[in-house]
């Protein structure tokens, strides 16, 4: 196979020139350009012949020519003049699925020809694992992390280049500005490490912000206490939509239809939470336990109805 490609600035610089390209700003084409760095995501993802890698975002092919040296890729692309670029620094590798598409079927779901692809990938061999590993486009990076989470796909790892302000998100802790319902889902159920945050200058061309490069694991045992996720992720950004107001309120208003406010107010003093309670004070473990409290008080209104 041959080694990767050496992406540096000089050399997509003179490759869009020669062919009379641009990058597109409102894509998120910002090419990770610091060798050095493309080697540590590599080297942090762990990778080996049983992986499954899932890059979303291939842009020129830089990253995706190191992914493959050591694992099978699946590739996403969804401009054509990238994906033209990709296809031309891939060629010859067998391991690389490169798909031209929309990562995304909607902001909540994955796109099927993706999910497709993965599961025909790892159907291969009851070993293979999958990884997601990825120079994230800015506008996708929540919804592609979101989403695989939320999927039943039995991912290992991810190992992600996010913005900066998303990484803040995702690590936030209670009574913070960024502490919201995807920092809640994320680390119910996940260990997330920042590697290393990334000014401007290691990508071409120059974002206006900073980066991160975030690993993501799973935490089983933690997910286990979970009853429902989908319930539990839509009641998160229902509570945290309405984070500042009293949280009895909010309660009572989203299970209006399934609990009455006595019952309502009986979980809630089970739990011992003072009237001036609000979301965003609460921790993680208390808001998995209040979603599932709930979650058992609707089965069991509906199973005496």
């Amino acid at each position: 196979m041959n080694s990767p490609q050496r992406q540096t600035r000089t050399h997509l610089i003179s490759l869009f020139q020669e062919l009379g390209l641009h990058p597109r700003g409102d894509l998120g084409q910002n090419f990770l350009i610091d060798l050095n760095l493309i080697e540590m995501i590599v080297q942090e993802a762990r990778l080996g012949p049983d992986d499954v890698v899932l890059e979303v975002g291939a842009g020129t092919g830089g990253l995706t020519t190191y992914l493959s040296a050591a694992a099978a890729v699946i590739s996403v692309e969804y401009d054509s003049n990238m994906y033209g670029l990709a296809c031309r620094a891939v060629e010859g590798r067998d391991n690389v699925t490169l798909l031209h598409t929309d990562a995304l079927k909607s902001k909540n779901q994955l796109a099927p020809v993706v999910m497709e692809a993965i599961r025909n990938a790892l159907a291969v061999d009851p070993r293979r694992r999958l990884k997601l590993v990825a120079n994230l486009p800015y506008s996708i990076g929540t919804a592609v992390i979101a989403n695989l989470l939320a999927s039943d796909l039995p991912w290992e790892l991810m190992v992600v280049t996010i913005q900066w302000e998303l990484a803040e998100r995702m690590l936030a802790k209670p009574r913070t500005g960024d502490y919201s319902a995807l920092s809640v889902f994320l680390q119910s159920q996940c260990h997330l490490k920042l590697l290393r945050k990334l000014g401007p200058s290691v990508f071409w061309p120059q974002p206006t912000i900073d980066s991160a490069i975030l690993r993501i694991e799973p935490n089983l045992e933690s997910a286990s206490r979970i009853v429902n996720r989908g319930e539990f992720q839509l009641f998160l950004r229902d509570v945290f939509t309405q984070r500042r107001k009293l949280l009895r309120g909010v309660v009572v208003n989203l299970f209006k239809s399934r609990l009455s406010k006595p019952q309502v107010d009986l979980v809630l003093e089970s739990m011992q939470f003072p009237p001036d309670t609000r979301a965003e004070e609460l921790s993680v473990d208390r808001l998995v336990e209040l979603s599932n409290r709930l979650q058992r008080s609707v089965e069991q209104e509906r199973l005496t109805m």
